[in-house]
Order: C-alpha cells, then sequence, then structure tokens
C-alpha cells in the first residue's frame, strides 16, 4: 500500500504504447506530447495555459493542489514558464519609464487581485501598454499565479504576498486604490 495516498479527481487520458528496445521506447516516450489546461487566450492569440499537479513539493510529498502557469505562443509553439520574478521587475521597468500609467496597472492588478476578471478591469480603467509585457499579459496570468498561491498557502497570505510587495514598490496600499 502507498505511504500516506491521497484521493482527487483524476482525468486519465489513455496513452497506448507497446514495449519495445531501449531506443525506440525511450523514442515513442519523449515524443508523448504536454497535456495543459487553457484557461485564458490573449489578443494575439497565445494561450495562458496550467497543468496540474505542478511539481511543487512539501516535505518530499507532491503538493497535489499545486499548478504551473505558462503563455504557450502558438507561433513557435513554446512555452514560457513565467516567474514571479519576470512579473516583478517587468512592473518596475513599467514604474521607472512611466510611473502614472504603471500606476493604473497597478490599480488594474489590485483589482484582479480583488477578484475582478481581466478582460473587464482592462476596459473600466482604460489600461494601455507601455514598454515590456503588455498589461493583458501581466493581468491574466497574474490571476491563475495568484490562483495557485491561494492553493498552496491557504491559511497564509496567498496571492496578498505578491501583490502587497507590488504595492509596497509604489507605495502603496490597497486603500488607496478603493472607491472613495
Amino acid at each position: 500500500m502507498a505511504n500516506k495516498p491521497f484521493r482527487y479527481d483524476t482525468q486519465l487520458v489513455v496513452l497506448n504504447i507497446p514495449n519495445s528496445d531501449q531506443d525506440s521506447f525511450r523514442k515513442k516516450l519523449l515524443d508523448i506530447p504536454y497535456l495543459l489546461y487553457e484557461v485564458e487566450t490573449l489578443s494575439n492569440g497565445d494561450k495562458i495555459v496550467i497543468n496540474k499537479p505542478g511539481g511543487k513539493r512539501n516535505f518530499g510529498r507532491l503538493s497535489r493542489n499545486d499548478f504551473m502557469v505558462f503563455i504557450y505562443h502558438l507561433s513557435d509553439n513554446t512555452l514560457w514558464l513565467i516567474s514571479h520574478s519576470e512579473l516583478y521587475d517587468d512592473i518596475i521597468r513599467k514604474r521607472d519609464n512611466d510611473y502614472d500609467e504603471a500606476l493604473k496597472t497597478v490599480h488594474g492588478l489590485y483589482l484582479t487581485c480583488c477578484g475582478k476578471e481581466p478582460d473587464d478591469v482592462i476596459n473600466t480603467l482604460g489600461l494601455k501598454n507601455t514598454i515590456g509585457l503588455p498589461v493583458e499579459t501581466i493581468l491574466k496570468v497574474y490571476k491563475w499565479i495568484w490562483g495557485q498561491e491561494d492553493c498552496n498557502y491557504p491559511t497564509k497570505k496567498g496571492r496578498w504576498l505578491s501583490m502587497d510587495n507590488i504595492l509596497e514598490a509604489f507605495g502603496k496600499t490597497g486603500a488607496d486604490f478603493e472607491v472613495k
């Protein structure tokens, strides 16, 4: 019996690869395509996709609620596992280039963090792209990264850990964006 198994809804995809010599079998296994969930479509046609489980381990055990967030570029069939630091660095570059526009993006991030849909936030605030990543990409990726953080850290700050760091980089708090 497995040591501490966990129960979780699973969708199975049948994969039938007959055994063969070492090199042939390895090649067939390497040719298995990635299986991902498409969760958002960007205006340029690229996709935000997730896989689950994501591979995070807690105390040596697979974290069953973890997932990873990628940007899938259809034009060249590549996956980008975008990170917190890449997103944060992009926002800081935006701040250093055009503080007022960057602050509008942070307002959009705050509203997304509070549960608003990114497309609605972009339209409501009239957000515009400046340097770096498109605003749409930032908001849609963070929506899913924050969901991941909420799943991984349900009794801690979850999404608010990174949102608070972004607000701090601008000398702001959530109260600065609340409707008065």
